[in-house]
């Protein structure tokens, strides 16, 4: 049965994190754009932090309080909605430079980290997916059980988050005028502002 447990997290969590979202696109833009992968270490790190918090909360039970309360779910949509109106804007005005890396006007380290923070803990849907649909699965299962299933989901999102930022510095090394780039912020902000609308539409 534990296999199955951890065969049921693996699935689950990669279903729910394969979706290009708010998080995906950051991880994939600063793999892209970084002159060396060291300096995406920091943004792959606390990005994959902040998720293992969110799915051990979830695991631990906070997914029933959470929506035991319907003006909970209330509040994280409406501030979600405002939150990914604000990213898309900011994401649609980022500058590209056609530098020999096609490189993102940089952030600082805090910046950045401060940044990964808030895409990773203040999006509704990670919020939502991770707390609604991993911490309520989890309900079924017990001691060891739930240990694999608990560490199947750390494991695809420690993974999925590695491999976006691999592949952002695949892309980012072949894309010297910075043109690709320019495009995956649009479509980024694009997709934050669809949602944003869906989020409205749901509540």
């Amino acid at each position: 049965m534990m296999f199955y447990a951890w065969l049921h997290g693996f699935i689950l969590a990669f279903g729910l994190i394969i979706p290009l979202g708010i998080q995906n696109f950051f991880i994939f833009s600063q793999g892209a754009v970084r002159k060396r992968f060291r300096e995406v270490l920091p943004v792959l790190l606390t990005a994959g932090i902040c998720d293992s918090l969110l799915i051990l909360l979830a695991v631990l039970g906070v997914s029933v309080v959470v929506f035991s309360f319907v003006w909970m779910k209330t509040i994280l949509v409406i501030a979600g909605f405002i939150f990914l109106l604000f990213m898309g804007v900011i994401t649609w005005r980022s500058k590209v430079s056609a530098a020999s890396s096609a490189e993102i006007v940089p952030l600082s380290l805090a910046k950045t980290i401060s940044f990964t923070v808030m895409i990773s803990l203040l999006n509704p849907h990670a919020i939502l997916d991770t707390i609604g649909v991993i911490g309520v699965s989890s309900l079924g299962y017990q001691g060891y059980e739930k240990v694999a299933f608990t560490a199947a989901c750390l494991m695809v999102s420690w993974i999925w988050f590695l491999t976006l930022a691999l592949s952002g510095r695949f892309i980012g090394l072949r894309d010297k005028s910075g043109k690709l780039l320019k495009s995956f912020n649009k479509i980024s902000a694009i997709v934050m502002w669809i949602a944003a609308i869906y989020l409205i539409y749901t509540l």
